[in-house]
């Protein structure tokens, strides 16, 4: 014969853990219009996002035009690079988090339907009461931390969906820079052609580690004015070698081993950008970068750069000059 108290206690368990499964069923019903629909006005879940609303088909628009650019303007653009690498970052990062989200929905799907299938009782409840007596200890524990965890799954869903929303901003605007940038760079089209008509292009050449005749002149006239240097490297092919690569660039180290400039050496890379700077015209110079800095002479001024990550990747221990 049943108890009352055998025979309240299901029901009482069957409700929350009906409220537990409608909560999930809500989350795991909003969670798909994450990727698939911006929202309107009349209703507008806070979890929906639109995934990935054309920004890829964008910016593969915008880099189609980057290339052009870079063989009208006279080869690497950097300091238009520098905003492509910036988009392409928050872009990577806003579509990573995107995956994330479709995970955790698939998450919360599969908790709504087993308790669903299951009476609506949270089948961590369930398996504490069909335990062994003697068991009792570990799995009040185990099922304890179960449900900590699918709690603080819930909550970490909430904080993707704000990160993603987030990182979509940020991809969005960054690829409104790179517009602008473009934009600029085309408004100035005649400017930079007359700059590029000035410095024939030059070939690489043999004998001198590949180097061509111009930059060897920067490099030989900034090392009698600024040297002497630590270290001075032109070409190199590994990592993202850019004008490096066509022998159209070198590095005036200041310091070795990836340390920050301070002090004199500090002093001897700003002089050397100054120098190149000033010096531009005389020499060829298409582009100075030092302290994530860069200055172009087809669209003049210092610029902030994209954060690489280290000193070296930064040019906190080098000035960087490439030439046309």
């Amino acid at each position: 014969m049943e108890t009352p108290a055998s025979t309240c206690r299901p029901t009482a368990r069957r409700r929350g853990g009906r409220r537990t499964a409608t909560a999930l069923v809500a989350i795991a019903a909003a969670l798909p219009l994450i990727g698939t629909a911006t929202p309107s006005a009349s209703a507008a879940p806070p979890m929906s996002v639109p995934m990935d609303p054309g920004d890829s088909a964008k910016f593969a628009k915008l880099n189609r035009q980057i290339e052009k650019l870079d063989k009208e303007y006279g080869g690497d653009l950097a300091k238009l690079k520098d905003a492509q690498y910036a988009a392409q970052k928050a872009l990577s990062k806003s579509n990573d988090l995107q995956k994330d989200l479709v995970e955790a929905r698939n998450l919360v799907a599969q908790l709504a339907a087993t308790q669903y299938m299951t009476g609506g009782e949270d089948p961590t409840v369930s398996f504490l009461a069909d335990a062994n007596p003697s068991d009792m200890l570990s799995n009040a524990t185990l099922v304890s931390h179960l449900a900590q965890n699918k709690a603080a799954k819930v909550a970490q869903i909430q904080k993707l969906v704000d990160d993603q929303l987030a990182a979509r901003k940020k991809a969005q605007l960054k690829m409104t820079e790179l517009k602008k940038e473009i934009k600029d760079l085309k408004s100035r089209k005649a400017q930079i052609q007359q700059l590029v008509k000035k410095y024939k292009p030059e070939s690489p050449s043999i004998g001198m580690g590949g180097v061509t005749p111009r930059m060897l002149k920067v490099k030989n006239t900034l090392d009698l004015e600024m040297g002497p240097f630590p270290t001075i490297g032109c070409v190199r092919h590994t990592g993202d070698p850019q004008d490096h690569g066509t022998g159209h660039a070198c590095d005036f180290m200041v310091t070795t081993g990836g340390v920050m400039a301070g002090g004199s050496a500090k002093a001897q890379g700003d002089r050397t950008a100054e120098y190149a700077i000033s010096h531009a015209s005389a020499l060829g110079i298409k582009y100075v970068i030092w302290r994530q800095r860069i200055y172009d002479m087809r669209s003049p001024g210092w610029r902030m750069m994209e954060n690489r990550g280290g000193v070296t990747a930064n040019h906190y221990d080098h000035v960087h000059v490439s030439v046309f």
